[in-house]
């Protein structure tokens, strides 16, 4: 069975920061690339960052130069770390496997996500 547990969320204020993990099994880790996304309420899920195998990287333009997308492969382990954090970042964050082309599209496996909350 297909297992993403996300941590690492939690409360802070603008301009602090936070690392989130996912750790993922019951599927062939290297066999996808991997996302984090997000979705706060009233708003449509958004992709934050993916990573393929060879570790090259995108990012959604809101967090550019602010969050950072990394993985263990060995580990099966999948990183953000979010920096210069503002309000708007406040959204249940989620991992998940992706195509590797294209839009990098999620293919349908959830965890329970990790909330993050930035206060002013």
């Amino acid at each position: 069975q297909v297992q993403l547990v996300e941590s690492g969320g939690g409360s802070v204020q603008a301009g602090g920061s936070l690392r989130l993990s996912c750790a993922a099994s019951g599927y062939p880790y290297n066999s996808y690339c991997m996302g984090w996304f997000r979705q706060a309420p009233g708003k449509e899920r958004e992709a934050v960052a993916t990573i393929d195998s060879d570790s090259s990287t995108r990012y959604a333009d809101s967090v550019k130069g602010r969050f950072t997308i990394s993985k263990d492969s060995a580990k099966r382990t999948l990183y953000l770390e979010m920096n210069n954090l503002k309000p708007e970042d406040t959204a249940m964050y989620y991992c998940a496997p992706t195509i590797c082309y294209g839009d990098y599209d999620p293919v349908g496996y959830w965890g329970q996500g990790t909330q993050v909350t930035v206060s002013l």
